[in-house]
């Protein structure tokens, strides 16, 4: 905005960041989000908040495309249920899941093999997951500069900003006239 002699306030850029993030990644995810393969990699990271650490789930697929995201307060099997019916609800039922060792991520797949009567096969490897891990990195870049999250609710509004925003550079939207837009354009067409 300061290239353009436009002088804004952070606290201005906090509040539309509140207001429309929620609505331009509803947008994205209603129609413009590529598909991504059927072998995803899934891990958790730890995001402060208020004081207190929380727990970023995220899933990329082996091509290293955004998969699904959800903050949590806790790490345990609901949680990561719950992460996983968002994915599924959004993408289907993966036919590979890579995980770490975590022990609540394997009782959640096994439970959604039950629910589901669909056949996951899990693969428990640090090393595979090593493409998850390096996809952490682009968020915690951009969060490290903050002053912190000081409530749940504004956090979550923030990563989906973060988020979406991530999926763009990687050119995960798909564009409906056959052009190769580049990421601010991208972006604006979100808002049309």
């Amino acid at each position: 905005m300061a290239e353009r002699g436009v002088e804004v306030d952070h606290s201005s850029i906090y509040r539309w960041v509140q207001k429309f993030s929620p609505k331009l990644e509803a947008a994205f995810r209603q129609s413009k989000k590529r598909p991504v393969g059927m072998s995803w990699r899934i891990d958790e990271t730890y995001i402060k908040i208020k004081g207190q650490w929380r727990y970023l789930y995220r899933a990329v697929d082996k091509e290293g495309q955004t998969v699904d995201f959800l903050l949590t307060a806790r790490r345990d099997q609901q949680a990561a249920l719950r992460f996983f019916k968002k994915a599924i609800q959004q993408h289907g039922l993966p036919a590979k899941v890579t995980i770490d060792k975590s022990g609540a991520n394997t009782a959640a797949l096994e439970a959604l093999q039950e629910e589901t009567g669909h056949k996951i096969e899990i693969s428990q490897s640090k090393y595979l997951n090593n493409l998850v891990e390096q996809d952490h990195r682009a968020v915690k870049r951009v969060v490290r500069p903050m002053l912190g999250f000081k409530s749940f609710a504004s956090a979550c509004c923030t990563f989906r900003g973060i988020e979406l925003m991530h999926m763009i550079k990687k050119g995960q939207m798909l564009d409906g006239n056959g052009m190769k837009l580049p990421a601010p354009g991208q972006f604006y067409s979100l808002a049309a």
